[in-house]
């Protein structure tokens, strides 16, 4: 399904190119570190291979749906989004995502994320979408409200402690219903999506004609006067230029 610039497609664990995103996906030191459970598996290339074939048997028997997040145009890997948890009976389903490190700064999390929301509400027929992230990962709240994800609490203690299987932290849990409104900001983007430099204020336009002063305007040279003139009144301002 394509959608704001992507492509959701499947993954094939028996392409190189393939196996080689996932274990790089899957071995960021920055995934890794907010998802603690990653690092109790094995993502080396033959790791990663028997872990896409693994993902592709779940997915075959419905308790996941996996997706590889592709640019539109150029067909290069971006990352991935997919559920787990699958429950067709209650219509519910538990989402995930990964962007890979070089794709990071397009808003790709926001557009694959809203893309797979759509698909599984409209296509796939759940009723409930929830996704859950350790707490103070603001990166992943922004995300997820801006894909409609408002947040409905705090879990305690559902998650691994970063670089820690004996402790734990608490995750945020969102949540997402068929329901709920469309959210807004998921445009299709037109062009880069990431400012590469300041922007300026869209308030300030060039002006189109010529622009009063609105103050006292210092002569650019002496002025004859040409007799006496009689002051007309007083002019009223018309506003701000």
């Amino acid at each position: 399904m394509d959608g704001y610039g992507l492509r959701l497609c499947s993954w094939d664990a028996g392409s190189v190119a393939d196996v080689e995103a996932w274990s790089e996906g899957r071995n960021d030191p920055e995934l890794r570190r907010w998802n603690t459970l990653l690092t109790m598996d094995d993502y080396s290339l033959d790791g990663a291979r028997a872990s896409l074939r693994k993902r592709a048997e779940s997915d075959a028997a419905g308790t996941t749906v996996t997706f590889r997040v592709v640019d539109a145009e150029s067909g290069a890997t971006l990352g991935q989004v997919g559920f787990s948890g699958i429950d067709t009976f209650a219509r519910r389903a538990t989402v995930g995502y990964w962007v890979l490190p070089a794709a990071r700064g397009r808003r790709v999390a926001t557009r694959s994320l809203g893309l797979a929301a759509r698909w599984a509400f409209t296509e796939f027929g759940l009723h409930r979408i929830e996704l859950d992230h350790a707490l103070g990962h603001d990166a992943s709240c922004r995300v997820a409200e801006l894909c409609g994800f408002p947040c409905e609490g705090v879990l305690r203690g559902a998650v691994f402690a970063e670089g820690r299987h004996d402790a734990f932290r608490d995750a945020h849990l969102h949540a997402r219903l068929a329901t709920d409104p469309e959210p807004t900001g998921l445009l299709e983007p037109t062009g880069p999506v990431e400012p590469t430099g300041p922007v300026e204020p869209t308030g300030l336009l060039e002006p189109t004609g010529p622009v009063e002063p609105t103050g006292p305007v210092e002569p650019t040279g002496p002025v004859e006067p040409t007799g006496p003139v009689e002051p007309t009144g007083l002019v009223e301002p018309t506003g701000l230029v």
